[in-house]
């Protein structure tokens, strides 16, 4: 692990409160009556109830929702035997995937325990307190031994995640390979590289759906697992064939399909060449693959290829699987996981993969074309519809099988709750990291000398999102480098253009002085304010095609940022005025806040334009705009120039964007609450939750922005300035190194849409 690497993940688990998980209480707990309904006396009607009937325990406590992550630490991935201490970090990682994809909660439960029989009994004494048992990390064979065992004495999911959720994702995988490849799965020779419990898993699925046994050739760290061999245990010896070969290029010859859960470079271009044609290659040791995708392809350029890895095509990824798979089960009370409810899962993520991309997903993956064929044969781990297809099927899986204790009647319904996970997390902006490395652009940063934005230019360059530009004194630049332990270098990692000489001085203070000639501005101040203001100079660059981006705002006042932006960078064609637009991600969803930045006290028509701007940023996350106009008016209690220009913004929105669901002016309560809503004006146009506030003015958006970023337990993107004509933010004095990073692939997407949007007009006018 690289040392800033390494110094970044440890500051992460360190900040206060360390580690990554908490307990909160749902219910209310602020007075009397509430604490004698969560404890003494009225917390024994709830036990009565669950003496009466046990199901109930589901409906009266966290249980249903419960899920134990459970390791002796034996065999943490990549770390190998470190024990149950070492491995907590990685237990509580696993406990924030499950939450943050599907909403369940996690008790990490690490026992320091290494006799099978023993681990047994103090798991299934647990029963009574979860829903449900995720497996993690103990070594082969005894993972079995402990599945197998726990699966008979409890009445609840147990489920080895590096075992059956790898299956899954890989049979998901391989069917959909061999789809391309127009090959059988009842007819393919597979041969797998590894032994371990991943592996076997995985051929125990595969041939249950019907790859033939005396197809599959196994070999480990001692070659080809062949009848006889003495270093093989019982769990192997069924897939012990009577053959010759003893290591895996004496076998791999004609082979259809490799599936490789070993070690980095077993498999050889010259192997690659010995398999038949089209060949199927899951190559998944981590961080390094058995063969590089770009080696394999050399070897055989119709190889259809799926790594671990997030920078290749086919990521095969266990988080497209287990929180899922849980989330099905526990809803429906599910008392194992078995075959039926795996196949579920491997079918439906398959058919996502083959099935025509939403509109929201298109857009939150920046137009891709996420198209079923080689290098689309997985969802991508961040499809929001993975939740609404997985979980489902998995649920009647588990219905239709006899294992459901508490059976769904309305799976439309069912469907219609999942989407409340959809989008509501901090994963909301890794579909833009994707985009942005896709086409890197040039993103100019003003304060290139300060500590933020080098440590965020170093994750940017790291993550090969974007083409950086730094405005500074060069020397000064590489001594906070050096002084920060940062790996950048100049003219390989960024360009810097140094503030105090720059060949194109003269070019860029007399375009300054070009725009602003007539407004007051003589060549001596221009010359003045490019050499002084780097947020001038940038938005020049800018202007000129010399950058495609810009942020700037770390440092000063934002409004004297702003000030250079609105002199020197055009606006959108249509748009009279700037405004900006914050995202909040909450636990309770993500959110648009307009205007938190710019105009102190718009008027109806400034409100309709930054309303109608603000719905093109939510889309552009792959949302739909739910408007809702606030006011200290709901719908027309209160009559005064505030309310009144709100109220008069709603109509001219109806009027214009008759699509958009928006209304106004309107109490914030009755923006988040349909019931609320529905009792002041049941035939409001806004239906659910509303997800873009516009605000009646600066102060209130600000203020309201600022409360919930310190109190609401959340994230927030941005601000973002809306209705400029290239993509140029002001970010403010108090982000985050992250948030750098976040607004950088936000500036360069937007500036691959806008290169997008220019080539089509250029198109329509050609052809017209």
């Amino acid at each position: 692990m690289k040392d800033e690497l390494r110094d970044a993940a440890l500051e992460y688990h360190r900040q206060a409160p360390a580690g990554k998980i908490a307990i909160r209480a749902t219910k209310p707990l602020a007075n009397q009556h509430d604490l004698s309904l969560a404890y003494s006396p009225g917390v024994a009607a709830a036990c009565a109830e669950i003496v009466e009937s046990p199901l109930k325990a589901s409906e009266l406590t966290a249980r249903g929702n419960l899920v134990a992550v459970v390791t002796n630490g034996s065999a943490v991935l990549g770390l190998g035997p470190i024990g149950p201490l070492a491995a907590k970090p990685v237990m509580e990682g696993k406990g924030v995937l499950f939450k943050k994809f599907a909403g369940i909660d996690v008790f990490d439960l690490e026992i320091n325990e290494r006799d099978p029989d023993k681990l047994v009994d103090i798991i299934a004494s647990l029963e009574p307190t979860f829903g449900g048992i995720n497996l993690e990390d103990i070594k082969s064979p005894e993972c079995f031994i402990v599945e197998e065992k726990l699966r008979e004495r409890m009445s609840i999911p147990v489920f080895h995640d590096d075992q059956h959720g790898t299956a899954i994702i890989v049979a998901a995988g391989i069917i959909n390979a061999l789809r391309v490849v127009e090959k059988d799965l009842d007819k393919v020779k597979m041969v797998v590289s590894g032994a371990g419990a991943a592996a076997l898993s995985c051929l125990g699925l595969l041939t249950r759906m019907g790859l033939p046994l005396e197809n599959i050739f196994v070999t480990d760290i001692d070659g080809v697992i062949y009848k006889g061999r003495e270093t093989m245990h019982s769990y192997q010896t069924v897939y012990a064939r009577q053959t010759d070969a003893r290591t895996l290029d004496e076998v791999i010859e004609d082979a259809d399909v490799f599936l490789g859960l070993s070690a980095p470079g077993v498999l050889t271009r010259e192997m690659v060449k010995k398999m038949a044609a089209r060949p199927v290659i899951f190559a998944l040791a981590n961080p390094e693959p058995e063969i590089d995708p770009e080696e394999a392809r050399a070897a055989n350029p119709d190889a259809v290829i799926a790594t671990g890895r997030s920078d290749f095509p086919n990521q095969v990824n266990n988080v497209l699987c287990f929180p899922y798979l849980f989330r099905g089960a526990l809803d429906v009370g599910a008392t194992t996981i078995n075959l039926e409810m795996e196949m579920a899962a491997v079918h439906a993520i398959a058919e996502l993969a083959m099935a025509e991309p939403s509109e929201i997903v298109a857009r939150a993956y920046g137009g891709s074309d996420l198209r079923f064929g080689p290098d689309y044969l997985i969802p991508k781990p961040f499809d929001p519809r993975l939740i609404v297809r997985v979980a489902p099927a998995v649920a009647r899986a588990a219905m239709d099988s006899g294992v459901a204790t508490r059976p769904i009647e309305d799976m439309k319904v069912y469907r219609q709750k999942l989407l409340q996970f959809v989008f509501q997390t901090g994963t909301l902006m890794n579909p833009v990291f994707d985009e942005a490395k896709k086409d890197p652009r040039r993103v100019v940063y003003p304060e290139g000398e300060e500590k933020n934005i080098l440590q965020a230019v170093q994750q940017v360059v790291d993550e090969g999102m974007a083409r950086p530009i730094l405005i500074g004194r060069p020397k000064v630049i590489e001594k906070r480098i050096r002084e920060l332990g940062l790996r950048l270098e100049a003219g390989r990692d960024f360009e810097c253009v140094n503030i105090h000489h720059d060949e194109r001085y003269y070019e860029y203070w007399n375009l300054y002085h070009e725009i602003l000639g007539r407004r007051g501005i003589s060549p001596d101040e221009a010359k003045t304010v490019v050499r002084s203001q780097p947020t001038a100079i940038a938005a020049l660059m800018v202007r000129r095609g010399e950058a495609d981006a810009m942020l700037c705002g770390s440092v000063g006042p934002y409004i004297s940022h702003l000030k250079h932006i609105d002199q020197i960078i055009d606006k959108k064609e249509g748009v009279s005025d700037l405004s900006a637009v914050t995202v909040m991600v909450l636990p309770s969803g993500t959110f648009f806040i307009c205007d938190t930045h710019v105009t102190a006290d718009p008027d109806s028509e400034e409100i309709v334009e930054m309303t109608l701007l603000a719905a093109e940023t939510v889309r552009r996350f792959g949302m739909k705009p739910r408007a809702a106009l606030l006011s200290h008016s709901n719908f027309g209690t209160r009559h005064n120039a505030s309310t009144m220009k709100m109220r008069k913004a709603v109509n001219l929105l109806h009027e214009r964007e008759p699509g958009l669901a928006v209304d106004g002016e309107m109490h914030a309560d009755a923006a988040l609450s349909d019931e609320i809503r529905n009792r002041v004006l049941p035939g409001s146009r806004l239906k659910g939750k509303a997800n873009l506030f516009i605000m009646p003015n600066l102060d209130a958006a600000n203020i309201a922005y600022n409360l919930l970023k310190m109190l609401g337990g959340g994230v927030s993107i941005g601000p973002m300035l809306i209705g400029t004509g290239a993509p140029v933010h002001i970010i403010t004095s108090s982000v985050t190194v992250r948030g750098i990073v976040n607004m950088t692939a936000l500036s360069v997407v937007e500036a691959q849409d806008r290169e997008k949007a220019v080539t089509s007009d250029k198109s329509q006018v050609t052809s017209d």
